[in-house]
């Protein structure tokens, strides 16, 4: 059996012929392949439709990498190969072969890289921060007691519960040995919390720039063994760079989403089922100059930003043992973080 994944287009770029390797990479069956727009089938259709402009107007083969299939259970990435001919199969040959794994132990090794750097600057972040914190948390106790209407009390309580948690996760950064707080929580739970905090952001904005917020859960999803206050800590700032990034260019819609993710290697270990998050928005995406480094300390695309919050997201997700990576394009960006479910012994940071 040919072990590359092969489908033949027309030209119209419909499937009319799908190889049971095709059928197992795109998890479709051939007959429901048949007919269907080929560039459907990826998050980014022009790029594919424009991989076989060229393969014809050339007449010869083209290939484009790391292009993402659109499947439902999880997105991988291929290299595609276009080839023009002239047969009763189709129009194209079109070679698919998978990327996914190649990548990610690259994009692992690179963000490993990074890790030791990224703690020695939030520790010394966390010192800075921690001073100032302690005044605002003061300052809002002192206005809540002079306040006698229970809504604006709410906002008090907001400043107070947000600044002991954010107190909280300076101390983290301030003990080296301190290993994250591992128990059973619900996804949900954290996501809901996430997703509260990003509404009274976005009501900030004007009408013109409203940022909508939706859920796209799967409830069956079991429990997770992880920190809670360090996954919402994740989450927020993933949410937060879309909200800015929304409110700049007319406002937009974010989207939380989980799903299972199934045969996934995270830091050098397979796991059968893993959990996937994703944080999609509908932006003008990230600048490709800075794809490749969204993840270093003090890298930002907005001029007051401080380049730190996606750092500290990815050691977050480093000490869950998962991994956190990005695709984006614009109209399109999505944050996509995998986690084990059972969280594995974790080693004490240096």
């Amino acid at each position: 059996m040919l072990a590359t994944a092969v489908v033949f287009v027309d030209g119209e770029l419909r499937i009319r012929y799908a190889n049971a390797a095709a059928e197992n990479l795109l998890r479709t069956s051939a007959k429901t392949l048949h007919g269907q727009p080929l560039p459907k089938l990826f998050l980014d259709c022009g790029r594919v439709r424009q991989v076989a402009e060229r393969a014809l107007a050339e007449v010869c083969p083209h290939t484009e990498h790391e292009l993402m299939l659109a499947r439902n259970d999880s997105d991988a990435a291929v290299s595609l190969t276009i080839s023009p001919m002239q047969s009763v199969l189709g129009r194209f040959a079109v070679e698919l072969r998978p990327q996914d794994q190649h990548l990610r132990v690259e994009r692992e090794a690179r963000q490993h890289s990074q890790q030791e750097a990224n703690r020695v600057l939030l520790r010394n972040l966390a010192h800075e921060i921690k001073n100032p914190l302690g005044g605002i948390r003061g300052a809002a106790q002192l206005l809540q007691r002079e306040l006698n209407d229970p809504d604006q009390r709410e906002y008090t309580q907001v400043i107070i519960a947000e600044a002991d948690r954010l107190q909280s996760l300076m101390d983290r950064m301030l003990t080296p040995h301190r290993l994250p707080k591992i128990e059973s929580i619900s996804i949900h739970e954290v996501l809901e919390r996430v997703r509260a905090l990003l509404i009274a952001d976005s009501g900030a904005l004007p009408p013109a720039d409203a940022v909508t917020v939706e859920r796209d859960y799967d409830v069956s999803l079991p429990p997770l063994l992880a920190d809670r206050e360090q996954l919402i800590q994740v989450f927020l700032n993933i949410g937060r760079n879309a909200l800015q990034a929304l409110a700049s260019h007319g406002g937009g819609t974010i989207t939380l989403r989980t799903r299972a993710a199934r045969q996934v290697t995270l830091a050098r270990q397979r796991h059968r089922v893993a959990l996937k998050v994703q944080v999609i928005d509908n932006g003008p995406g990230i600048p490709s100059a800075l794809r490749d480094r969204i993840f270093f300390p003090l890298v930002s695309g907005r001029e007051d930003g401080s380049g730190l919050g996606l750092s500290i997201a990815q050691t977050y997700v480093h000490q869950h043992h998962g991994l956190i990576d990005c695709d984006s394009a614009p109209g399109h960006t999505s944050f996509t973080v995998l986690l084990p479910f059972a969280h594995p012994p974790a080693r004490p940071q240096s």
